[in-house]
């Protein structure tokens, strides 16, 4: 009878990585590049525009050597990633507090450090929750403060994934805010490349199919909850994000038809995606200024 393995928590008694500093001229480039990737009108590129809400996701990236990937591509060690064994990773969510944007061309800090770990038993056993938070800075002042939810767990879980995927059908939602989206191979290829991200999960169907049990190639997290954000952006461009929550439900697959949807009320936002399967892949909140 195989042992008991010992409980997630044993493993970061221990664990209190410090804070680390690091920084990015902010350059128009990657902003271009987003821009391009989603055929985005109207976005701001020149030297000390705004950065859109979430944008800043593209900047502060860093490029592990090749020999410190592990087999589903993601670094075998990092400064935040907990000393787990047969470590598997998921981004749950996040929250962004937005006193100024960032500009673009003007150097800027990001400051990060372990906000909080927390263990959690859920329906595939138990999950060791992190948090990240991140202060950016520019010209002395903090501009926005940043918190990263995600989560861990030792060994392969069993998630609840459609067996095939149907891509003729297409969501219906009613909402007034509406933005479609058929993400491909090449689309999301490209967004890894623009956020240093070498998963196994967005471009290697064997893989994901074959070790990780999806039925394709899964949407990154990160571009749904963007995907979300341009939702005000495009149709409430006067008004300043202050504040944002996001929360990633459940995953999309490449080829599949989403739709970002949502509408404003009373000075906030309720935003979503939906696929035919889903109502609610992502959700996210929006506070303006």
């Amino acid at each position: 009878m195989p042992a008991t393995p010992p409980p997630l928590g044993t493993y970061v008694e221990s664990w209190t990585p410090g804070s680390i500093m690091t920084e990015d001229p902010l350059p128009t480039g990657p902003v271009e590049a987003f821009s391009a990737l989603l055929d985005l009108p109207g976005t701001a590129a020149g030297a000390g525009d705004p950065i859109p809400p979430l944008w800043h996701w593209f900047y502060f990236l860093t490029w592990p050597a090749q020999r410190d990937l592990g087999a589903d591509g993601h670094p075998s060690h990092g400064h935040f990633l907990p000393p787990l064994p047969g470590r598997q990773r998921m981004w749950a969510g996040g929250r962004c507090e937005i006193t100024e944007p960032l500009r673009l061309g003007e150097p800027a800090e990001r400051v990060s450090s372990l906000g909080s770990v927390t263990v959690k038993e859920g329906r595939t056993g138990e999950m060791l929750f992190v948090t990240e938070r991140r202060e950016f800075r520019q010209h002395g002042r903090i501009r926005l403060v940043e918190e990263q939810d995600i989560v861990y767990r030792s060994g392969r879980g069993a998630g609840r994934h459609p067996a095939a995927l149907d891509e003729s059908a297409a969501p219906r939602p009613a909402d007034p805010w509406q933005l479609r989206l058929r993400p491909d191979p090449a689309l999301l290829f490209r967004f890894s490349a623009l956020t240093a991200n070498a998963h196994r999960i967005h471009y290697d169907t064997p893989y994901v199919q074959h070790e990780e049990g999806y039925p394709g190639i899964v949407v990154h997290g990160p571009l749904l909850a963007l995907l979300m954000l341009e939702l005000p952006r495009r149709h409430f461009p006067e008004a300043r994000v202050r504040s944002l929550s996001y929360r990633l439900r459940r995953p999309v697959f490449s080829g599949e038809q989403l739709a970002a949807c949502g509408a404003p009320a009373d000075g906030r936002a309720e935003l979503r995606v939906a696929t035919h399967r889903e109502d609610q892949h992502a959700t996210a909140e929006v506070a303006f200024a």
